[in-house]
């Protein structure tokens, strides 16, 4: 089948942003725009389309990256030639903006091309909108800015364009500035084509071009000097004709801002009101003129199964097929969908892929077009493509698929560890079964979120990147899965590590009628990289134990792990080795060398100094002048430490690191001390040792 749009009019991009800056507001004023929906739906009416899940009406936040597909031709097209030829394809994924669902902007940002990072106009660049940024930045995400929010109270263009400028990268270039401002803000200035732009019409849908008012010609003149300079400095014969103080016309500007941003030497920044319509559409133009079409990126890196050797997959119809599965979601209709990214090669129903990570061949059923959660059905997928199959049984988040006869395995995504968790029970018996279903699944689709099983005390314990995430994970088990459950208090998910160097013998020896069990090891510990993990070294030689043993060895170091000898926490950081050891011909089994190697590392740790480690969160707190003492001095109790303090507009901003313990229920000890207005947010920073003091609360569990 000839393809319906060609691979340059295909956009694979995503909307990600700090939360509250307006991102979905956005996404759903594109859906209007580009014909997916004849109705806007407000995130404040809890009826955006993007966010179609219970809880996100209810809370006006994103929690699952929703996908959609739509078609724009931009608006400098004339009327009269408008046709299919000018159409895009845009396939758009809107990321949540809150930090405990940060596993979803990192899969997003993983198969994404190009990214629109949306700020808010009156508090420019926030911490999410960094660590969003810092996202990006790894995955080499070429990337423009919406500056947003124009319209409302306090809204400063210049002064969020120059925090994008300080905070995050020098390459900005305004390729739009507003007309007014607050309840002024009337339209913007194209500085590529020096005309104002007004937009009309019940929601803004008519894009009206007038020549830049007289008394802002003097502005713009200044900005768009500001954007040549900046666009030829990155172009070697446009910094030559521009040294010669000759003109450089429109569609050389854009062809070489469209080469620069690719190559992430500039980021061009849009702006306007998404709620009040406005702006939106000369963004699309700019998601069309600016960002990559998947035939513009290098092709996609691999690796043999076999040889481990790299391979090159390019975009095109005709290659192996390839593609990335990047996120699980169980829909009440259908049952589990798998989202993927077609990177090579055509896909069509009723065919076999090969999952490169779990080895199982799998048959493709439905392939869904997914317009956030309508769906429609198409026979076939091709490069560049961003879709959803149905029925797929052993694929995670992560997993490569890819043709049976070409296989391939791309690189996979790696998850933050969780940092707080909670005891969970079943109310009912019949609960009880339900219960391990729905966490399954759950677990499933999202990969922060881990399952462990108490052996001692036979309770279940979750685990999860924050309070919000674990309240959610519970909410979604009563109205998804009909589960009711009784929910202990959080708690910090501490670890342990070591300090020195140690060594310990593990014996494990079992007389008996007939064979008795004979295991016997020693192994040294030694204190790894801060969050290099764990690692085994095996420096047995002249097979003092015998090979089939080692194996059962470093299986039991592991599961000695999982328990550590201060508290029961699980220990981490440390590399175990195994260097000694003695066998028996007949007793000597895999079992009793288990056994030895748990015995040697739990001694081995004893004496290594071992100490506990509690997550630090970064901390950021927006309050009122007048209580900025008080708000200092009580995270300075919660023994934090400030690490910076600023202002914006009429607030004060305190960056602050402190320890996880500390912050559960800060929300209400924060309201109450600034009469309900400041507010704050927290990300996950690293892992540090807990002082003494501490250390004697949290081993006579109090803490």
């Amino acid at each position: 089948m000839a393809r319906e749009y060609p691979i340059e009019r295909v956009r694979d991009i995503g909307i990600i942003a700090h939360i509250d800056a307006g991102k979905t507001t956005v996404s759903e004023r594109v859906l209007f725009y580009t014909g997916v929906s004849h109705k806007i739906g407000e995130v404040h009416e809890g009826a955006a389309i993007m966010d179609w899940m219970e809880q996100e009406q209810e809370r006006g936040i994103t929690i699952t990256s929703a996908a959609t597909t739509c078609f724009w031709t931009p608006t400098y097209i004339p009327h009269e030639k408008k046709d299919k030829s000018h159409e895009y394809r845009i396939n758009i994924i809107d990321t949540p903006g809150h930090v405990d669902f940060t596993v979803e902007v990192e899969r997003s940002l993983r198969v994404l091309d190009g990214g629109v990072v949306v700020f808010d106009g009156v508090a420019g660049v926030e911490p999410q909108s960094e660590t969003v940024w810092r996202q990006a930045d790894k995955y080499k995400v070429p990337r423009m800015c919406f500056i947003n929010k124009l319209d409302r109270m306090g809204a400063n263009f210049v002064k969020s364009f120059n925090s994008i400028l300080e905070r995050l990268t020098p390459n900005a270039v305004a390729v739009n500035i507003p007309v007014g401002l607050e309840a002024d803000f009337s339209g913007v200035i194209d500085l590529m084509r020096m005309k104002y732009i007004k937009f009309e019409g019940e929601h803004g849908e008519k894009v009206i071009v007038e020549e830049v008012p007289a008394d802002r010609k003097k502005e713009a003149d200044e900005w768009h000097a500001k954007m040549v300079e900046k666009i030829a400095e990155s172009d070697e014969a446009l910094t030559e004709k521009y040294l010669e103080g000759k003109e450089i016309s429109e569609p050389e500007l854009k062809t070489a801002l469209r080469k620069a941003t690719l190559a992430y030497a500039l980021i061009p920044v849009f702006c306007g009101s998404a709620l009040k319509n406005k702006g939106v559409q000369l963004m699309l133009d700019g998601v069309v003129d600016y960002l990559p079409a998947p035939s513009d990126l290098p092709p996609v890196k691999g690796h043999d199964l076999k040889t481990e050797a790299e391979i090159f997959r390019e975009p095109l119809d005709d290659a192996p097929f390839t593609a990335l599965a990047f996120k699980l979601q169980t829909d009440p209709y259908v049952g589990q969908l798998t989202y993927f990214r077609v990177y090579s090669g055509t896909l069509m129903a009723g065919s076999y892929v090969l999952n490169s990570k779990s080895g199982d061949k799998e048959r493709v059923g439905r392939i869904l077009r997914m317009h956030a959660n309508h769906r429609e059905e198409v026979k076939e997928m091709q490069a560049g493509d961003i879709g959803a199959l149905v029925g797929l049984k052993a694929t995670r988040t992560g997993d490569t698929l890819c043709d049976p006869d070409h296989p391939v395995r791309l690189e996979s995504i790696v998850f933050p560890e969780p940092v707080v968790s909670l005891r969970i029970e079943p109310k009912t018996k019949a609960d009880q079964e339900k219960m391990g279903l729905a966490l399954r699944r759950l677990s499933e689709e999202d990969p922060t979120f881990r399952i462990k099983g108490d052996i001692e005390t036979m309770e279940t314990i979750i685990s999860g990147m924050g309070e919000l995430h674990l309240e959610i994970i519970v909410d979604r088990m009563k109205r998804e899965f009909k589960v009711e459950a009784n929910v202990g208090r959080p708690q910090v998910a501490y670890k342990e590590a070591i300090k020195k160097m140690a060594e310990a013998e593990g014996k494990y020896i079992k007389q008996s009628g007939g064979h008795g069990q004979y295991g016997h090891v020693w192994v040294r510990v030694e204190p790894n990289e801060r969050g290099k993990g764990f690692e085994f070294i095996n420096e047995i030689r002249g097979g003092v134990i015998p090979q089939e043993f080692i194996n059962p060895i470093e299986k039991g170091i592991k599961e000695a792990l999982e328990k550590g000898v201060v508290a029961g926490f699980p220990l981490v950081d440390l590399k175990a080795i195994a260097y000694d050891g003695s066998a028996h011909d007949v007793d000597s089994s895999e079992g009793a060398f288990k056994i030895a190697g748990s015995i040697a590392l739990q001694e081995a740790a004893k004496r290594a100094s071992p100490f506990i480690l509690e997550p630090i969160m970064k901390v950021e707190v927006v309050t009122p002048d007048q209580f900025l003492g008080d708000v200092t001095g009580d995270l300075a109790s919660k023994r934090g430490r400030i690490e910076h303090m600023g202002e914006r507009i009429n607030v004060k901003v305190i960056d602050a690191k402190v320890p996880l313990s500390e912050m559960f229920g800060y929300v209400t000890k924060l309201r109450s001390m600034t009469e309900g207005r400041a507010s704050y947010t927290m990300e996950f920073s690293n892992y540090e040792e807990v002082p003494a003091s501490v250390a004697e609360l949290i081993k006579e569990g109090k803490k």
